[in-house]
């Protein structure tokens, strides 16, 4: 058995299909109702499992930061910290949009940024749990979390290798069902600083573990690339409409978008095949109108002793193809040939005499 991670009901193994995740984040501006329809939306695309991030606020920020002022274009609040605890939903949305995903038949989990959200999280049976980029060094709340034996998914955007690694050895023994995302925490990142060949690093480094990609990037193609360099898990962030205030609506993927990455991992996999080069039936046409086939040059009479003038390959295919000249040279016609007229097998008995040719023949 290969390399598998178990997510609700999800087995994900190398064959599988992608496991797709629409992060919600705060996408949904701080309202129930627009959460409610990304579910709907996630699950209508196709996706797998629908995210959200949960911040204790207080517990997570020092005070300056916290009561810092907040002038972006894509604050709900004067300062930082009031901005955040708009954008918070508490146990009665949490509910809700569980029982909502459930009912869309879609996985519904959380990132817990702090021990405080952990709890949270914990309280409510949360089935599985994501570790943000910001938190892969943070062990003491990788091991915390472990603790409770549900399924969990690290980040690691602005990490090193030695951070992976780190984080990889903590948390196996106490906890082996996780997986680990590539990630580069911009938003958007630049294209040459996605450096999806980590995925191979990752699957290399860390043979036993389930491999994936948390895009940011504002399209689908990367990720299907991430697919191709082995990454069975995508996550990517999920919005009703880029134009809207907030800070990740503009890379994220709406509907149209989500669909279509959907659909084309799926395909990726069905198109990536086994790896055994053969001919299939639905090709077997076109490739007889595009072959070819050695046919003779012109008029050639019976008794005639072919020559490489006498012989020219054209299409179509379905006679002897053109790797098979040579056995023609030197061979003695039994019957007349006309132009463009195919040799075939039969022509050439197996006890007619090849004669050598001449020095002007070749």
């Amino acid at each position: 058995m290969g390399r598998t991670f178990t997510l609700g009901n999800h087995v994900i193994g190398d064959d599988s299909d992608c496991f797709v995740i629409a992060e919600i984040g705060h996408n949904h501006q701080g309202r129930l109702d627009q959460a409610l329809e990304l579910v709907d939306a996630a699950a209508a695309c196709g996706a797998m499992a629908v995210k959200l991030q949960k911040r204790d606020n207080r517990a997570l920020f020092v005070d300056d930061m916290f009561n810092s002022n907040y002038n972006s274009e894509n604050a709900f609040a004067a300062t930082y910290g009031a901005h955040r605890e708009f954008l918070e939903f508490g146990r009665d949305e949490y509910v809700a949009l569980r029982e909502h995903a459930q009912k869309n038949g879609l996985l519904f989990f959380s990132t817990a940024f702090d021990k405080p959200s952990a709890d949270f999280l914990h309280d409510l049976d949360m089935p599985a749990y994501k570790i943000a980029s910001g938190d892969l060094t943070n062990i003491p709340l990788i091991t915390y979390i472990a603790g409770f034996g549900k399924p969990m998914i690290l980040s690691t955007g602005g990490g090193t290798m030695e951070d992976v690694r780190r984080a990889y050895h903590v948390l196996k023994p106490i906890n082996s069902n996780f997986a680990i995302l590539q990630c580069t925490s911009g938003y958007p990142p630049a294209f040459e600083e996605l450096n999806l060949n980590v995925i191979k690093t990752f699957r290399e480094e860390f043979p036993d573990i389930q491999i994936g990609l948390s895009s940011h990037d504002s399209g689908i193609a990367m990720a299907l690339v991430g697919y191709v360099l082995g990454a069975r898990i995508i996550e990517k962030h999920f919005t009703l409409n880029r134009a809207m205030k907030g800070t990740d609506h503009a890379f994220s993927l709406e509907r149209q978008g989500l669909t279509k990455l959907v659909r084309d991992l799926r395909r990726a996999r069905v198109a990536m095949g086994d790896g055994v080069k053969r001919q299939y039936q639905s090709e077997e046409e076109p490739i007889r109108k595009m072959a070819k086939s050695l046919v003779a040059a012109r008029n050639l009479p019976a008794g005639h002793i072919l020559g490489p003038s006498d012989i020219e390959a054209r299409s179509p295919g379905g006679g002897l193809p053109p790797y098979r000249m040579e056995e023609l040279i030197g061979y003695r016609l039994t019957r007349p040939m006309k132009h463009d007229q195919l040799f075939q097998e039969d022509q050439l008995p197996t006890n007619e005499i090849a004669v050598p040719a001449t020095s002007n023949d070749r």
